[in-house]
């Protein structure tokens, strides 16, 4: 196991490569300042193969798609910025996990903050159930200063990423929120959800009394993005249904849906919920 001096001193070690043109593999020179951050897309573009046999279609290839191609090797290993890239994904998406989502975000967006049955973040990885529940006192919250009834009732949920809510919130929530009410649809009081799972929504609908609930929660993070938010969206939804009821709007991230988008397009599948008054597998039939 690397300690993070040694780390350190290689990251070190490949950009002064990088620098002076030599990166081991890449074929170009002036790459270091695509490479100032090893995670960007800039560099991940940078082919690490000696002599593609078709260089054109591998750049086509890499720009569609953000899995890990044309990485190269060193002997049997991975070459060592491949290898740097891996930890770098890794840590971010162990970030996405263990922080909280800052509250100014969440302030800036004008929600009041609300926590399920989870005293901290260990027993919200370890307990699934208990973030399907909020407290005694969330749920008191939630039935006071929510507006009743409404139509469609969405809210935030930090989920398993707060990395997700923290690049897609601002932008996706008052979008989402103002194109709901276009088109004539009432909408409940927004708030967030802090160590929420997806299920909470079912409690969060019996409390307002909503005919439509969706929640915006950060998705587990992965080595490709640890930015992807979903929408879980369900009609009527009850404590202990189906999770064949939910409708979802997945891959919200910059490279994905981007959240100007989902939030046009949830928004019209909200209202396709709402007048056929059935979501999840039932909205297919």
């Amino acid at each position: 196991m690397l300690d993070e001096k040694l780390i350190a001193r290689i990251v070190e070690e490949v950009i002064a490569r990088l620098e002076a043109g030599e990166a081991a593999g890449s074929g170009e020179t002036g790459a270091c300042e695509a490479c100032r951050d090893i995670t960007a897309k800039a560099c991940r573009d940078i082919t690490m193969l000696d002599h593609p046999q078709d260089a054109e279609a591998l750049a086509r290839m890499k720009k569609k798609t953000t899995a890990r191609i044309g990485v190269g090797r060193a002997g049997p290993r991975l070459n060592t910025r491949t290898m740097l890239t891996l930890r770098a994904d890794h840590a971010k998406a162990r970030d996405a996990v263990f922080l909280d989502v800052p509250g100014e975000l969440i302030e800036k967006l004008g929600l009041f903050t609300v926590q399920t049955k989870c005293a901290e973040k260990n027993q919200y990885l370890t307990r699934p159930d208990l973030g399907r529940q909020l407290s005694e006192e969330g749920a008191r919250a939630v039935k006071e200063r929510c507006a009743p009834n409404p139509d469609v009732q969405v809210f935030l949920a930090d989920g398993l990423s707060s990395t997700a809510v923290e690049a897609n919130a601002e932008t996706i929530l008052g979008l989402l929120l103002d194109a709901l009410k276009d088109r004539g649809l009432t909408v409940g009081t927004p708030f967030f959800v802090r160590f929420g799972r997806v299920a909470v929504e079912d409690q969060v609908a019996e409390l307002v009394g909503a005919k439509v609930v969706c929640v915006l929660i950060g998705e587990r993070p992965g080595l490709g993005s640890a930015e992807s938010m979903s929408a879980y969206i369900a009609y009527n939804a009850r404590v202990g249904m189906p999770e064949a009821r939910r409708t979802v709007v997945s891959n919200i991230h910059k490279d994905g849906i981007s959240a100007a988008e989902a939030g046009a397009y949830i928004a019209e599948l909200i209202e396709k919920i709402y007048h056929a008054k059935a979501s999840g597998v039932e909205l297919q039939q």
